[in-house]
């Protein structure tokens, strides 16, 4: 197993800074936030989703996505993944998305999956992705980048198993899963081992971050990101489980928790999952 970032979770820093800063921490791979700033967050200080300075705007011209490659390939590390936002349904976007991704040399896409918010019924909803995958399929196979959906709360693919209900007609070679058990504590948590299982060859890749649940001073309980080590998550089961299955590919920090600065949080994560790798006989 390899370690990589989404920047998503490095929103101070501009590309070519976390490029540095991923280097130093010995991280292996990038996974890019596709995202504009949205023009009343430019004079706001940066955060996760309005001014992160660490993505990459749809609207960037091929001469710097081929400057941001070439400092990425210089520190002898791989552009991994890009990661847009993108709707069930948009095919225009998706390619857009895959013409960008293959000038960046990536070879993973997170595509779209509908939202699930009691509106619409599960089948309906179900029955459009499935639809729009095919078409995905189609576009990732002529692009040669695979195509990942997302387990994420509060869509329709908030665990393994309804993951592969919208995948599992699909060729694993064009299209996957992208395993985030961390989403899988706000929702949709199953045992690691047999989600893993159960993905098989459509484990494509795998986020790490943490959250847990707390009651607010109202009695309700919320779920609340939190650091590596401190939520629900057990990694070092994770870790076990994804070793045992034989899963070698990369493992992507996307630490929302806010407990170090990005530089700091990057060593961290990658000091704590290199000594977790190490033992269970992985090379790092």
């Amino acid at each position: 197993m390899k370690l990589s970032v989404f920047t998503v979770c490095t929103p101070d820093l501009t590309p070519e800074q976390l490029i540095t800063a991923a280097a130093a921490a010995g991280i292996e791979g990038i996974e890019w936030r596709y995202a504009g700033i949205p023009a009343d967050a430019a004079e706001e200080s940066p955060s996760y989703w309005r001014h992160n300075r660490c993505s990459l705007d749809p609207d960037m011209s091929s001469e710097r996505l081929q400057m941001i490659r070439l400092a990425v390939e210089q520190e002898r590390m791989r552009s991994i993944a890009l990661v847009p936002y993108l709707k069930c349904g948009d095919l225009d976007k998706a390619h857009q998305a895959f013409d960008t991704a293959q000038q960046l040399g990536a070879t993973m896409m997170r595509v779209g999956v509908p939202r699930y918010d009691r509106q619409r019924h599960y089948e309906d909803l179900e029955t459009e992705a499935v639809r729009y995958l095919s078409s995905i399929q189609e576009m990732a196979s002529q692009y040669g980048i695979k195509a990942l959906v997302e387990t994420h709360h509060e869509t329709i693919a908030p665990s393994a198993s309804l993951a592969m209900r919208l995948v599992g007609h699909l060729n694993p070679a064009h299209v996957g899963v992208l395993y985030d058990p961390g989403n899988l504590v706000h929702e949709g948590y199953e045992n690691y081992l047999m989600g893993i299982q159960l993905l098989g060859p459509y484990l494509a890749h795998v986020h790490i971050k943490n959250a847990g649940w707390i009651r607010s001073s109202d009695g309700r309980w919320q779920c609340e990101w939190m650091p590596l080590l401190e939520g629900s998550v057990s990694w070092t089961q994770l870790v076990a489980d994804l070793a045992a299955a034989g899963y070698d590919g990369y493992l992507g920090v996307e630490d929302f928790s806010g407990q170090f600065g990005s530089a700091e949080m990057l060593q961290h994560f990658a000091n704590v999952f290199r000594e977790q790798l190490q033992q269970h006989g992985q090379e790092v």
